[in-house]
């Protein structure tokens, strides 16, 4: 354990080393000088390593820190400097739990953990929350659903539709801008699939469903205004009454930024996030 000075007042980061299923797996321990009872756990997702796309990680867990909250992030087997083969988030569950175990082994004062997650980061992290009640809270970031269905469903309502209202779009249908014969095309079949596509057991929303549906800690969820994937998200609650009712619990509560890409990679939607965050875990 290798202590690191922050250039944010007292906080401080810890270079942590831990097993899991006998691969040794690198994490980062951001520390305030006095932590809080409550912690975070970053779980990362997709092809990604502890520090996020454009540094988020690094500098939400500094944001955090900075506020008395202790944060760790971590690779998973496989991925940045751990060791292992890789893997998806269908099988990081022993991952996380390992990181849970090392982040309250190196943290005495933790009592509780939100987990925060984004894409199939934060679908991972939601399957693993049932499981331990040490989970007190989930913060779920444009949340993986993707199955054939869903994006079908999506890009009907969310691509093709607002299409047909742009007046670019007839612009350059009227100049021979369009290929009128493959845009018909693509349109029936995306229909199709929307229509006649089935949900397999297995597929990333019913996997998401069922953990949420037994998690008893909070959730807060954060979508971003401008990605496709968020916009699968919505689909899926407009369209699936047992997923509205699970949205509409008192323990949910539900956030846009708007304008926002996937990543929440300018520096304002960044901002809001950390915001956002470092508000709802603290109350």
């Amino acid at each position: 354990m290798h202590a690191e000075l922050s250039p944010l007042t007292e906080v401080h980061q810890l270079a942590l080393r831990f097993r899991c299923a006998g691969a040794r797996l690198v994490g980062i321990l951001t520390m305030p000088r006095a932590p809080g009872p409550r912690g975070v756990l970053i779980v990362t997702g997709g092809p990604q390593y502890r520090a996020g796309s454009h540094r988020q990680f690094v500098l939400l867990a500094r944001f955090l820190a900075a506020r008395g909250m202790a944060v760790m992030r971590f690779d998973y087997r496989g991925m940045g400097d751990s060791e292992g083969a890789p893997r998806d988030y269908r099988s990081v569950d022993a991952d996380i739990g390992a990181a849970l175990a090392q982040f309250f082994a190196a943290v005495p004062a933790l009592r509780e953990v939100v987990l925060w997650g984004l894409c199939d980061g934060a679908t991972a992290a939601a399957c693993h929350a049932p499981r331990d009640p040490r989970i007190s809270g989930l913060i779920l970031l444009n949340p993986w659903v993707r199955s054939p269905a869903v994006l079908a469903r999506a890009t009907l309502l969310h691509y093709y539709l607002p299409r047909l209202l742009q007046k670019n779009f007839w612009r350059k249908l009227a100049g021979g801008g369009v290929r009128i014969a493959d845009s018909l095309a693509a349109l029936r079949q995306v229909a199709a699939d929307s229509q006649h596509a089935q949900e397999e057991p297995e597929a990333p929303a019913a996997l998401l469903f069922q953990a949420l549906r037994g998690f008893r800690g909070r959730v807060l969820l954060i979508l971003s205004g401008d990605d496709l994937g968020a916009r699968e998200w919505t689909t899926l609650m407009a369209r699936d009454r047992a997923w509205r009712e699970l949205g509409a619990s008192r323990s949910w509560r539900h956030e846009e930024v708007a304008g926002a890409s996937h990543t929440f990679s300018s520096a304002q939607a960044r901002a809001q996030v950390e915001r956002l965050c470092a508000d709802w875990i603290a109350s």
